[in-house]
């Protein structure tokens, strides 16, 4: 089984998404006959659903389950996920959440609890005490526990209806999960993988202390989903506790990685190493914006101006996910990244990053608008879906001449 070919899969996923945040971009300059919401949900469902979970599970696969002989077991749930993910992209642009598209994404969900209970039943043996196991099942219990968000919205809607502050709570539950949960868990066990492989050992009270730390992160940051309904002070004490305990955690890690440059250095390679450092500035940043969104002043600054919000989901899925995604890819040869893509998506991403956040800065401290912002805003965003198809195209390509 040639997983190169799952990963072209999920690239032309990401592909569309990039394509349909281009044209969610042209909703703001000229008029298009098209629902925007509905153009929103498939772009965002593809992008976590799509090419995110097809990317994260290919590598878990590859890493830790190719070797357990049960390919045909693992082919009927890669099949039966792309079907959920196609079902959901044609009927989201057409009718939203709406039947179709419930009944779709409420399969993946399935999906997901399918590959969650196979990679748990099927790991080998010499796997299972392993320190990058460890990370990886607690990143697939993440992802089980944002499925709460999707589940509670039903009953929210079917309840007390979308106006009510549990709609946007479940939305955001599930996000959290999603990205501080299952996506950071997931990479992490990557990377440790890496490390055991080539006989690096740490500190087994350091890595229960990093473990402990950025669980009980995870687990209280969570609290900072709800800040934009101004809850009792006990709420925001607790989401900062979390940020705070995701500080620590990084600073144990940061401690493990620095005594390891040298090894990291010579293994990933210049490329790799990038993107890796690259993401992790990123996530440092990401770090200290969620301490700073713990304090009512920031909480509320975030809802108010929503380019905040924007800037920094973007800042989380492209700038740390899917670089870090990439650089694992890359190294385990499941991905070519060709340097005209590795340039041109750090000039979309950087270039719109500074536009979003500055505009949310503009408003907030009052500062000059740039008049022909959207405009602007949307034609550096048509480097996003060139980048990506430079990378499908090559890695196709690439598939063609294998054959």
């Amino acid at each position: 089984m040639d997983l190169r070919k799952h990963i072209a899969i999920g690239l032309f996923y990401f592909l569309l998404v990039a394509l349909m945040g281009v044209l969610l971009r042209f909703f703001f300059v000229t008029p298009i006959s098209l629902n925007y919401k509905y153009i929103l949900h498939a772009h965002s469902h593809t992008a976590l659903l799509g090419w995110i979970y097809l990317g994260l599970t290919t590598l878990i696969y590859k890493v830790f389950l190719s070797k357990a002989e049960k390919t045909k077991h693992y082919k009927r749930i890669y099949i039966f996920t792309n079907l959920c993910i196609v079902g959901m992209l044609i009927t989201f642009p057409i009718q939203g959440y709406a039947l179709y598209s419930i009944i779709f994404s409420t399969l993946f969900l399935f999906a997901s609890y399918w590959f969650a209970w196979f990679a748990m039943k099927h790991i080998p043996a010499h796997f299972k005490q392993r320190f990058s196991w460890k990370l990886i099942k607690t990143a697939l219990w993440y992802l089980v526990i944002s499925s709460i968000g999707p589940w509670a919205i039903g009953g929210v809607m079917a309840t007390l209806g979308p106006e009510s502050i549990w709609y946007k709570s479940s939305i955001y539950f599930y996000l959290h999960f999603q990205y501080n949960g299952w996506f950071i868990f997931a990479l992490l066990g990557i990377l440790f993988y890496v490390f055991e492989e080539k006989g690096i050992k740490f500190n087994p009270e350091k890595l229960k202390s990093f473990f402990l730390l950025l669980n009980f992160g995870v687990l209280f940051t969570v609290f900072l989903s709800f800040l934009w309904f101004v809850p009792p002070t006990v709420i925001y004490v607790l989401g900062l506790a979390g940020a705070v305990a995701q500080l620590l955690a990084f600073s144990e890690l940061y401690s493990m990685l620095k005594i390891n440059f040298q090894f990291l250095k010579n293994e990933f390679g210049p490329s790799c190493l990038f993107l890796l450092k690259f993401a992790g500035i990123l996530f440092v940043l990401k770090l200290f914006m969620q301490l700073f969104s713990a304090f009512p002043y920031l909480a509320d600054l975030a809802f108010r101006l929503k380019d905040f919000v924007i800037g920094y989901l973007h800042m989380v899925f492209l700038g740390i996910v899917i670089t870090a995604m990439l650089a694992f890819l890359k190294y385990f040869k499941l991905i070519l990244l060709p340097k005209s893509f590795f340039w041109l998506y750090m000039f979309a991403f950087l270039s719109t990053e500074v536009l979003i956040f500055y505009k949310a800065c503009a408003l907030w401290l009052g500062l000059p608008f740039v008049a022909e912002y959207y405009w602007l805003l949307t034609i550096l965003s048509c480097a996003f879906p060139i980048a990506v198809g430079i990378l499908f195209f090559r890695n196709i390509k690439s598939l063609y001449l294998s054959a």
